[in-house]
């Protein structure tokens, strides 16, 4: 008879820890160093945003393109990536281009997340850089470029 009372109380722990946890959470004040590191799939999202606003499969396909096919987004690993951004709102949803199949939903880069992904290519310009430095990469990039001191 005390286990379902038992079990009742750790339910009622739990809910409450939670409730506390996303409460300092939503107080926290939000900088896009805050969002920091980036995994590789939210770096390319947000990458592909910045040029144009663009729907799932346009992304997919910017993201396989920039990448000359090395990295190919699964549409399960895309949307998920896409829901958290948009609960973090580093990207929304827009109106379809009036030409566009009105099916799709199309998303754009919000000013935070612009703010995310600058800050998050500056830290990894920071670290080539430091691989540069010691001699692990060359002076010159893909692109013949060492960032904007080229």
């Amino acid at each position: 008879m005390a286990r379902p009372r038992v079990a009742l109380v750790i339910w009622y722990h739990y809910i409450s820890y939670h409730h506390i946890v996303t409460e300092v959470y939503a107080r926290m004040p939000r900088t896009p160093q805050s969002q920091l590191p980036l995994t590789h799939v939210v770096y390319h999202v947000l990458l592909s945003l910045s040029l144009s606003d663009k729907h799932g499969y346009g992304i997919i396909k910017d993201v396989a393109g920039r990448t000359g096919g090395r990295l190919e987004l699964e549409a399960g690993t895309l949307y998920t990536a896409i829901k958290r951004l948009r609960e973090d709102g580093l990207i929304e949803a827009v109106k379809s281009p009036e030409d566009s199949d009105p099916r799709r939903r199309y998303y754009a880069l919000t000013g935070f997340g612009r703010e995310v992904l600058e800050a998050e290519s500056e830290r990894l310009n920071e670290l080539v850089g430091y691989a540069r430095d010691a001699a692990i990469l060359p002076e010159t990039g893909r692109r013949g470029l060492r960032g904007s001191e080229a």
